[in-house]
This record gives C-alpha cells, structure tokens and sequence, in this order.
C-alpha cells in the first residue's frame, strides 16, 4: 500500500537522524575518541536497530566531516588538527559576515529591533546565552556547547536567510567536534572558554555591527589560540 510505504520511509528517516544525532553525541561528549573505530554491526546492536539506518546515519556523519569510512574496517571518528580548526573558524566568519549583509540589506525576514516579534526572540536567545556563560563560567563542557549550538541556531535564524543559518550550524558542530578532541585534555576548563553570547546580543539588537563584528573577532582569536596551545606538536 503506498501509504504504508511512505509511513515506514518516514520512519526509517526518523529513526536514521535519531542514530546520527545520538553518535554525534557521543563524539562531543568525548565518549567517541579521536580515530576510534567501530562498524555497523556494533552500533546497530547498541542501539537494538537494524543495519539499514545506522549504515545511513554513518554515512551521513561521513559527509559531514565527523567520522572517516574505511571500506574494510567501518568507521572511526576523525582526527582534527589545528590546521582544520582554523580553517573552520576562516569559513564560519565568512558565514557570519554574510548574515551582517543580509541584515544590513534589509532581508525581509530578518529579525529587527522594531519588528513586534524581536522581543520574544530575543529574550529566547538571550536565556541561550546566559546559560552558556553560566557553563563557560563553570567549565562545563558538556552543556555548554549543548546550549551554544541552540544559542547560534535561534541567532543565526533572526538574519533571515534559512541557507546560511544552517550551514552555520552545520558548522558550528563541526567546529565543536574539532574543539573538543583538543579541550578535553584540559581537566579544569573554567575561565579558558568564551562567555560573550549575551554581549553579542546586546550589540545586534542595538544595531552596532561594528561592535557585534568586533566581538566575533576577539572570539574567533581567543579559541583559535587556546586550540593551537592544546594541539600536539
């Protein structure tokens, strides 16, 4: 019946995206090592599900940049240096600085001070933010980039362009990725990450580009010096 079929299309999607967020996860977590490698089958039978979306859901992350296929061995959790995080923080501003002319063109679906919609988004991303300075602030890994990968999602959805509000996320993860391979052999974090989410905001909402600008740039320069400082010679 194509009903039927379609249902269980829907289904096996779901369920592909669940195992892929999951894995992803476990990877930020730490919990997934660098260069750890592992198959189908193994996941298949951790999570109790069939070959077929776990295969896809790897498959997936592969395209992503988050783990490397090897025809004969499955898969392993890719190894990022130094080299490749900045080369993410290069593309991530490049995004960004897209967003600003978006904005600054007057995108009609843009997000704006006066718009009757900017102070319920705001404050929705502002309580993203002061969550994750509080994380920062605690050196809590963890749930710090859980609450700044929402923090930069509900952002970057304000400038209007849904294309490069997703590559930004997409992005952003993949920056973490990179990060985290590096931070966790920091065993105390607190005072080491950046904590300006909610500075940020304040300079958006008041229309200071060059503020907004000028924080990202110290951002960008603070984490790609703590990763160059963390990575093995």
């Amino acid at each position: 019946m194509p009903g039927s079929t379609g249902n269980g299309a829907v289904m096996r999607s779901t369920l592909r995206q669940q195992i892929a967020e999951a894995l992803r996860d476990e990877v930020l977590a730490g919990r997934l090592q660098p260069g750890q490698e592992f198959t189908v089958k193994e996941i298949a039978e951790q999570y109790g599900v069939s070959a077929t979306p776990v295969r896809e859901a790897l498959v997936d992350l592969s395209a992503q940049g988050l783990l490397d296929a090897d025809q004969h061995r499955g898969f392993r959790v890719h190894e990022y240096s130094a080299e490749d995080f900045r080369g993410m923080i290069e593309a991530r501003g490049l995004v960004i600085e897209g967003m600003f002319l978006a904005l600054s063109e007057g995108r009609p679906n843009a997000v704006r001070p006066h718009d009757p919609r900017a102070a319920s988004v705001v404050a929705g991303v502002r309580r993203r933010g002061e969550e994750a300075q509080r994380a920062a602030a605690a050196g809590d890994l963890t749930v710090l980039i859980g609450y700044d990968l929402r923090f930069w999602r509900e952002l970057g959805a304000c400038f209007g362009n849904p294309y490069l509000a997703d590559f930004l996320n997409r992005l952003r993860v993949q920056t973490w990725v990179c990060a985290v391979q590096h931070l966790r052999r920091l065993t105390d974090l607190r005072g080491a990450l950046w904590a300006g989410h909610t500075e940020l905001v304040d300079a958006l909402i008041a229309g200071d580009h060059d503020a907004a600008r000028a924080i990202l740039t110290a951002y960008n320069t603070h984490s790609l010096a703590l990763i160059e400082r963390l990575a093995p010679r």
